[in-house]
């Protein structure tokens, strides 16, 4: 039976999926104009964005970006159903003026994903619109997601953030 609430979350899936497809990029003007569609994607946008009392990381469009406690430097343990409501970013990302070392890794289907001072990226379909964190703090999929802040600590296996994310 689809109920009301599996509805939404598919929605939510396909418009999150869709927003990180058509993500900026990365062209040095901060607007989008439009673009041309059949030109590749060299780059998706990162900012940051202040939501509650933390600054964060977040796409183009201000969504909040999140990393997965299981995840390592090198590898994303988010697949499957799981990358369904946790989108990854695809990679590689640009940021202006953000502290920090941006790279990628190849997932297990092949893909590019972004990281931030070795933490792969990934978006999450409860946040509906710019500015929520919805996401952070969730134990869900295995695992416990938090917000990224330009402050992780990526000593000995990342301490804790200065935001309200709570740590890593």
């Amino acid at each position: 039976m689809i109920t009301p609430k599996i509805l939404v979350l598919a929605a939510a899936a396909t418009a999150a999926v869709a927003l990180t497809a058509c993500s900026s990029s990365g062209t040095p003007s901060a607007a989008s104009s439009g673009g041309n569609s059949q030109a590749p994607a060299a780059s998706v946008s990162v900012k940051t964005a202040k939501i509650g009392s933390a600054t964060v990381l977040t796409n183009a469009n201000g969504f909040t970006l999140y990393s997965f406690s299981p995840d390592t430097s090198t590898s994303s343990k988010c697949n499957g159903k799981c990358a369904t409501v946790w989108p990854p970013v695809e990679g590689p990302v640009t940021a202006a003026g953000i502290t920090g070392t941006f790279g990628t890794i190849t997932r297990a289907d092949g893909s590019t994903q972004a990281t931030f001072d070795g933490h792969p990226l990934y978006a999450y379909v409860g946040d509906a619109s710019p500015g929520q964190a919805k996401g952070n703090g969730l134990n869900a999929a295995g695992g416990l997601w938090t917000e990224i802040t330009p402050s992780i600590s990526t000593a000995a296996g990342a301490g804790p953030s200065t935001g309200s994310g709570g740590g890593y």
